[in-house]
């Protein structure tokens, strides 16, 4: 018999916009969306939170943003800094910041933890992700042993170009059948962009409709992957043992 294999989709970037949350909350009731994390910082964060309480299916993590870039003239050039992410006492400092913002809003502890743009991947981001990740007992992205991360849905390549067949029915199909056993995050970053201005825009309404297609859930329901959330992990570990 084939291992189990069980799939969390999380979609990063909620609160960024209204049409982001609406985004986010419509993939989630009529897709497959599972998760999401919250941009603390972001204008429409508050009711973002305020969704939550109408949809506690929809587990949510800490999306901690410290800046943003965009690949120009062969170089990454930032749009936005919020703090120097080599220096670590201003990330810690801004981190625990976010953090709390997010109890604040929230009323809870996130349920994992990751970063805008995977600026945690490196140090000393990492490092002090990692740690308030052991201290809550949630996993961090790239860093949790048993949760394999997958990035393969993005419209667009690492250097910014339009990348459409990345987020196709078929693309996404093909994506989850060839998914590894155990646990799989599967990244997304839908929306409806009429509020938005940025450089990954049309992309979120694709990916909106990509996400809700039914032929994905049929795919999902005959290769028996177990939809999850981050939510389910602690169920899912008691159960395998």
């Amino acid at each position: 018999m084939a291992a189990e294999r069980f799939l969390i989709v999380n979609a990063d970037d909620f609160g960024l916009s209204s049409g982001v949350n609406r985004g986010i909350i419509t993939a989630h009731t009529d897709g497959i969306v599972t998760s999401a994390s919250l941009m603390v910082r972001a204008p429409a964060a508050r009711e973002a939170a305020e969704y939550c309480r109408s949809y506690p299916s929809l587990s949510l993590g800490l999306h901690v943003d410290l800046g943003e870039w965009i690949y120009q003239n062969e170089d990454w050039i930032p749009l936005y800094h919020v703090v120097p992410t080599t220096d670590s006492k201003a990330v810690a400092d801004e981190i625990m910041r976010q953090f709390d913002q997010f109890v604040h809003l929230t009323g809870g502890n996130p349920t994992h933890l990751d970063s805008h743009q995977h600026v945690h991947r490196h140090e000393p981001v990492r490092s002090i992700l990692l740690s308030l990740a052991r201290n809550l007992h949630v996993p961090l992205r790239h860093f949790s042993p048993g949760i394999h991360y997958c990035g393969d849905f993005y419209g667009q390549t690492a250097k910014g170009a339009p990348f459409p067949e990345a987020i196709t029915v078929p693309k996404l199909v093909n994506t989850l059948l060839t998914l590894p056993s155990g646990i799989t995050e599967l990244g997304c970053h839908p929306g409806h962009p009429d509020d938005l201005n940025s450089s990954y825009r049309d992309e979120r309404y694709s990916e909106v409709r990509t996400l809700c297609d039914p032929q994905v859930r049929t795919s999902i329901t005959n290769a028996q992957i177990s939809l999850c959330s981050f939510g389910d992990i602690a169920c899912i570990a008691a159960e395998s043992n």
